[in-house]
């Protein structure tokens, strides 16, 4: 993996590590939710996955981004299916997205390094 995978990786782990430090019952619940709510069900961890992935793309959170990114990478999300996800999420979102699409490009190819 790239660089830029590899520092955000680093982050986030410090950063959640931190907040857990002194997160109250409420936070530590909120975290719990977003972890359980991606788990197989009646939709795969795939789908799910681009799902999250579209979300985050339309809201423009760069941090969510990543992180659906190399989910659907470690679910053997391909090419083609990231490809689909991605005009799926500029249709929804509009030209706004583009910003992200190409943050969002150019970090799926670092999680191939």
């Amino acid at each position: 993996m790239g660089k830029l995978v590899e520092e955000f990786n680093g982050y986030r782990t410090k950063m959640n590590d931190r907040i857990m430090e002194t997160a109250n019952t409420n936070i530590k619940r909120f975290f719990a939710l977003d972890t359980t709510t991606y788990a197989d069900g009646a939709l795969n961890v795939k789908t799910k996955e681009m799902l999250g992935l579209v979300a985050s793309m339309v809201l423009r959170c760069d941090d969510c981004i990543k992180y659906h990114l190399e989910k659907c990478h470690n679910e053997g999300v391909s090419n083609e299916e990231i490809n689909e996800v991605f005009m799926i999420a500029n249709l929804v979102g509009g030209s706004i997205v583009i910003p992200h699409y190409r943050r969002a490009v150019e970090y799926w190819d670092e999680l191939s390094l």
